[in-house]
């Protein structure tokens, strides 16, 4: 493989494909990018198994066909610190030589045919949502989607096809939230997707993708990138029944002053207690030090007995800070059962602190 590539074009390859590499042990071919040279364009691969990333471009000039594999990390750190300009890649003997003017480099290469197959969204059954929709719905729910929970469904989002909706929903335990869309399909399918490969999605694609999946994976294809994750095997729990179906009491709230209320209490404490009364809404701290913050803002809130919930404040801001809309509404029940946030499509059930 002989091959001349501007720096930007190969550095922004490189770039894209990082978070698909193996990190931690570099003995192992997934902390390498494949290259292939061939038909006119360079295609470029990463993955760590459980996501993949693939690239191609034909801003370059191609003498010779071939193959390589090159580790990832030491391939971008050698090209950021060239010049701009064009940059010259040749394989020798199983090794990849990269140079530019007096600059000479020399990576180690393994056996580009030992690089993991990826999967082919070619015959694969298509997901039928629009690109837009779908991004700005795994952005709303990524937040509550669990961390290292046992139950591997939990570190994963849920995207519920049904004939005449569709739901996107993923839950920590302490809070679960949903975004529904109106849906006309005969499909109907229920996947779940890793958090880590849903915040690359998020990353990576805008508009004008394609959604293909089979038992195991779910690829996204773009005119960019094609893109893959593997599915996580488990049932997602039935998060409907965690809706509570009536609320006793709904408040309209303004988003910005219930922003500000908020993170001036998280100067002291994450967890904050929250009471209503007439015309005005108290905000505290819940701190075990002799540490206290307190702030109030006035609104009607049609409660003329004092209405108390605490609340991790992350939950709060995490849900306010995923809507567009100048005010939201808040369905309360009692103060030490589930409370419900919502802006139109979206909705965040939340476990308050028990006080």
């Amino acid at each position: 493989m002989i091959i001349t590539i501007s720096k930007s074009v190969i550095e922004n390859m490189l770039i894209h494909a990082s978070p698909f590499l193996e990190k931690k042990d570099t003995s192992q071919i997934t902390s390498h990018v494949y290259l292939n040279a061939s038909n006119g364009k360079l295609t470029l691969k990463a993955t760590d198994y459980e996501i993949g990333f693939l690239t191609t471009t034909s801003n370059l000039t191609i003498t010779q066909d071939g193959s390589i594999t090159a580790n990832g990390k030491k391939f971008l750190d050698i090209v950021r610190i060239l010049k701009d300009g064009d940059i010259n890649l040749e394989v020798k003997k199983d090794t990849l030589h990269i140079s530019q003017s007096h600059s000479n480099f020399k990576l180690p290469t393994f056996s580009y045919n030992e690089f993991p197959e990826f999967p082919s969204y070619e015959g694969k059954p298509r997901i039928s949502i629009d690109s837009h929709v779908l991004i700005e719905s795994l952005k709303k729910i990524t937040p509550a989607i669990d961390t290292n929970n046992p139950k591997f469904e939990l570190n994963g989002a849920l995207i519920d096809i049904q004939k005449d909706y569709i739901n996107f929903a993923s839950t920590d335990t302490r809070r679960l939230a949903v975004v529904n869309i109106a849906n006309t399909s005969e499909q109907e399918l229920s996947i779940i997707i890793p958090k880590k490969a849903i915040i690359e999605i998020q990353k990576l694609f805008f508009d004008n993708i394609e959604l293909y999946y089979d038992e195991t994976n779910l690829i996204i294809h773009s005119e960019q990138y094609t893109f893959f994750t593997k599915l996580i095997n488990g049932k997602f729990p039935e998060y409907s029944r965690i809706i509570p179906k009536e609320v006793a009491n709904s408040l309209l709230l303004p988003k910005a002053i219930m922003i500000d209320s908020i993170k001036q209490i998280t100067t002291i404490s994450t967890d904050l207690k929250i009471t209503l009364l007439n015309s005005v809404i108290t905000f505290e701290s819940l701190s075990d030090d002799n540490i206290e913050a307190k702030t109030e803002i006035t609104h009607e809130t049609g409660f003329n007995e004092p209405f108390t919930i605490a609340i991790n404040s992350r939950y709060l801001l995490d849900f306010l800070n995923s809507i567009n809309s100048s005010e939201f509404t808040i369905g309360l029940n009692q103060g030490n059962l589930p409370f419900i946030l919502n802006d139109d499509n979206f909705k965040t059930v939340v476990m308050p602190i028990v006080i």
